[in-house]
């Protein structure tokens, strides 16, 4: 998945973001497709289609773990660092294609959700192009239901980018105002245990 830079969870001009690059890596299913140079072909269409399109150069994010969206893997295919944030750490990469790109850099977090006294309240930012962080959201909203009038369940629909650039925030939980990590995608016993510890404080 990429898009113009001006559609994305990022600022720039002129420049694609790539949203999400994966590669098969499962034993089970048609099997481990990893390791066979498919990413890098992916990444090098990529790169060709947008330059070929007018594009001063690509984006990417990463996060330092080794998991998901491995932030040295970018680096090894020629992509340097532009920015930082989050509680992974997640790193903006980029690769010019013209002298006179400029580098791309995160849209910051910009406020927080409130807290209800006497209450919980779970905030869930859903954007939608990520399928685990959908998953997140689906989890969050029924662990949420299981707790009465107790827990407030809010969801912040990031897909309208007036509520993001409000936000400055596309994909993430909240409970109680604090940032719940969703990567890898939590389960649902572990979303309703952190809602359990915030219940049991009221």
């Amino acid at each position: 998945q990429y898009i113009p830079i001006e559609h994305s969870f990022a600022e720039g001009k002129d420049l694609y973001l790539i949203n999400c690059i994966w590669v098969h890596g499962y034993e089970k299913g048609r099997g481990n497709f990893q390791k066979k140079g498919m990413g890098k072909a992916l990444l090098h269409a990529a790169e060709t289609d947008v330059e070929a399109n007018g594009a001063k150069g690509m984006v990417a994010w990463g996060i330092p773990l080794p998991f998901w969206m491995k932030a040295s893997w970018f680096k090894k295919q020629g992509y340097s660092k532009a920015d930082k944030q989050g509680i992974l750490g997640q790193v903006l990469l980029w690769k010019a294609f013209t002298d006179d790109a400029l580098p791309p850099k995160w849209i910051k977090e910009k406020k927080k959700p409130e807290i209800i006294p006497g209450k919980v309240v779970v905030t869930a930012f859903l954007n939608g192009w990520c399928p685990a962080q959908n998953m997140v959201f689906e989890r969050a909203k029924r662990a949420a239901s299981e707790f009465g009038d107790k827990v407030v369940f809010r969801k912040i629909d990031t897909f309208d980018r007036n509520v993001f650039l409000e936000w400055g925030i596309a994909d993430a939980l909240f409970i109680d105002g604090k940032q719940a990590r969703t990567g890898p995608p939590p389960s649902y016993q572990k979303i309703k245990r952190l809602i359990t510890k915030r219940v049991k404080k009221l």
